[in-house]
């Protein structure tokens, strides 16, 4: 008898539909309470896609600096640095000294900055000498000037008597030439007589106005010496100024230079001292960079963003922005807030893009993007202790743009499609 008959078919079924482990078995919910929920979470969706907005952002690269910005301070030659003057964080005076650098080298010819020396002092001789020859040219020129001056003003005022001389004569023959006219009327006298009296009369004249163009004469001569007599010390002036400047010159670096081969690095300007660059007997080249100086009259550290056109409409000044800073990491300290004060009407240009330590990437394809500069009032203060920035510190802020409700930017690419099939504007 096979195993398929000893037992009833329904008794097999019952025995593999069997359930091996417990389970809770519950009613359903109503259809009722279904249609409930599906209502409102539709409703809520809703709700938020109509009533809710978001505002469009983008993260830009910038940097931390003082206005006025700092001053490079650069080595002005090849040595080490002998000695170093000053401090971070110091007050400096236009003129201290910053740094010692001993520059002196020696080839065949001997100390190259002893050799450097005796030139200058041969040029300081040099230029001595020519100050002296000037000084006594200048001296001799004017006395010769001032000497012919004196005899052409003698000149004139014999001139001015004999003119009066002359013009008194022409009177007098005037008075004469009347009396013949009334003699002439009164029959003592003849033509020939008349005639002549007035010959020697114009004659007079003639010879009164000769005299007294030549006074006019001499005295423009006087004038023209006496500007030419200005016009010389003045010359000459200028000639000893310039040496003498030369001169001064030529005695501060002897001084720089006297101390065996050193030069003594200034501050161009008063400020505090930034950072520095290099320490006690590190070589530096012409050219490195030594200090970094914030001007006395700073207003302070601001951020400067480089911000992409896509973003210049939706920026104005007083908006406000988050701000990461790179030496304090956003997951310890969090973000910072920050308020725009000025943008910048026109792009920057890639020079001064190239004068900041964190200008934006250019792109892949090679295109530069116009950036507009903006700077951005920041904080110090986190956590009731104060933040020390520095110039040249990076940074990385949000920038929030315009602001839509959330169907806006659903359908935002429906209404590029729009845009797109539209017709001309004034068409």
């Amino acid at each position: 008898m096979s195993k398929k008959g000893l037992f009833r078919q329904e008794a097999l079924e019952n025995a593999k539909a069997r359930w091996l482990g417990q389970a809770l078995l519950l009613s359903s919910y109503p259809g009722w309470v279904v249609m409930f929920l599906t209502c409102a979470f539709i409703g809520v969706l809703l709700s938020v896609i109509i009533f809710c907005d978001y505002t469009r952002r983008i993260n830009v690269n910038g940097e931390v600096t003082s206005l006025p910005r700092a001053v490079n301070i650069f080595s002005p030659g090849q040595g080490f640095i002998s000695h170093a003057r000053v401090k971070v964080g110091e007050w400096v005076k236009k003129g201290d000294s910053l740094y010692q650098i001993d520059v002196s080298r020696t080839t065949r010819s001997g100390n190259v900055s002893e050799n450097v020396i005796q030139a200058m002092r041969e040029q300081i001789l040099i230029v001595e000498n020519i100050i002296r020859k000037l000084e006594v040219n200048k001296k001799s020129t004017l006395a010769h000037m001032e000497e012919q001056l004196a005899k052409y003003q003698n000149a004139l005022q014999e001139s001015y008597r004999v003119v009066n001389n002359a013009k008194k004569g022409m009177a007098d023959m005037k008075l004469t030439m009347e009396n013949y006219v009334d003699y002439k009327r009164r029959g003592l006298i003849n033509n020939d007589q008349l005639t002549n009296q007035r010959y020697l009369y114009y004659q007079q004249q003639s010879v009164y106005q000769n005299l007294n163009t030549q006074l006019i004469q001499q005295s423009l001569q006087i004038i023209s010496l006496e500007d030419d007599i200005v016009t010389k010390a003045t010359g000459f002036d200028n000639q000893i100024a310039q040496n003498q400047y030369q001169l001064s010159n030529l005695r501060r670096q002897l001084a720089e230079m006297d101390a065996t081969g050193t030069l003594l690095v200034s501050s161009p300007l008063d400020g505090r001292i930034e950072s520095l660059s290099v320490t006690q007997g590190q070589m530096v080249n012409n050219g490195d960079s030594l200090a970094q100086i914030v001007p006395e009259n700073s207003q302070g550290y601001f951020l400067i963003l480089w911000l992409p056109d896509s973003s210049l409409p939706y920026v104005g000044v007083g908006d406000k922005i988050n701000i990461r800073y790179e030496a304090f990491p956003y997951e310890k300290f969090g973000q910072f807030s920050g308020e725009i004060v000025s943008v910048s009407s026109v792009p920057a240009s890639p020079q001064e893009l190239a004068s900041y330590s964190n200008p934006p990437q250019i792109q892949q394809n090679g295109m530069v993007e116009p950036f507009y500069k903006a700077i951005v009032n920041i904080e110090f203060d986190h956590r009731r202790r104060t933040l020390r920035l520095t110039n040249g510190m990076k940074a990385q802020a949000t920038v929030f743009l315009e602001r839509r409700p959330l169907y806006q930017w659903i359908l935002s690419p429906f209404y590029d499609v729009v845009n797109s099939l539209m017709g001309p504007v004034n068409g």
